[in-house]
């Protein structure tokens, strides 16, 4: 009786991590704290947030340096790739009816780990001097991680809601603008029927992508006080203990599903 209990407890909490709120803000948080890590250290590369790598190399190449702009341009080709693998994965994960969300969590955590371990070799040295050689891998290995958590996002269809992207804050932040105006504007309009259609849609949209906003805020927040604290990379664990946390949760829901009662 007892182990049954605690099973059904161990399935309830999966079941909550991988529902749209948490695992959209953990997901979201994740993201932030790579992307801000990435940034302090690597001297400005954008790891999640990509596109604004394209406006730092223009940066680097007014500037004439050759060597950052080479860098940061690569960021591309390689975050494309990466999705595009992420994505075919994913087709096959479908076909074998594997639990695609948790196979992709999966190779997210071991990019991760292969991002901190890379990290945490050569970062130490561009403590002492800016070198461009070093930069480049650590770089690519943190734009592969984020790559594939961009395309778990719109891959693992029937786990969420709709897709709200977790790693660029730009498009939630428009959404979560024009659904607080559509809300207040329904709210002074509402003639007084018992239901507002209107303002009860933009609430269910905020309710999904407020959590992924402050998660990506929080994140951020976190990893200037990690980074900056411990001036040493091995604080990317924590992202990457979040992963396997999810993924686990992620396999445990798919097996609970697909196990007969």
């Amino acid at each position: 009786m007892a182990l049954t209990s605690r099973m059904r407890t161990v399935s309830n909490w999966s079941a909550f991590l991988i529902s749209d709120g948490p695992a959209g803000f953990l997901l979201s948080w994740v993201a932030g704290f790579v992307d801000t890590s990435a940034f302090i250290i690597l001297f400005g590369i954008f790891t999640a947030h990509v596109t604004g790598n394209i406006a730092l190399a223009g940066a680097s190449f007014v500037a004439s340096d050759q060597g950052s702009t080479i860098t940061r341009l690569a960021v591309l080709p390689v975050f494309v790739v990466s999705v595009a693998l992420t994505s075919l994965l994913a087709r096959y994960a479908r076909s074998r009816q594997w639990p695609v969300f948790a196979v992709l969590l999966t190779v997210e955590a071991v990019a991760l780990m292969i991002f901190l371990l890379i990290g945490t070799r050569l970062s130490p040295s561009l403590l002492v001097d800016v070198q461009e050689d070093l930069i480049f891998p650590i770089a690519m290995a943190g734009v592969v991680a984020m790559a594939v958590q961009n395309a778990l996002m719109k891959e693992a269809k029937g786990v969420f809601k709709s897709y709200i992207p977790t790693t660029v804050m730009t498009g939630n932040t428009t959404q979560l603008t024009i659904d607080i105006v559509q809300y207040l504007v329904a709210q002074v309009t509402h003639s007084g029927q018992e239901t507002n259609p209107e303002a009860e849609e933009a609430l269910e949209r905020m309710s999904r992508v407020f959590p992924v906003i402050l998660g990506f805020a929080l994140g951020g927040l976190a990893a200037v006080y990690f980074v900056l604290e411990s001036e040493t990379w091995w604080s990317l664990v924590i992202p990457l203990i979040m992963i396997l946390v999810l993924a686990i949760a992620a396999y445990t829901e798919h097996y609970r599903m697909s196990t007969p009662s």
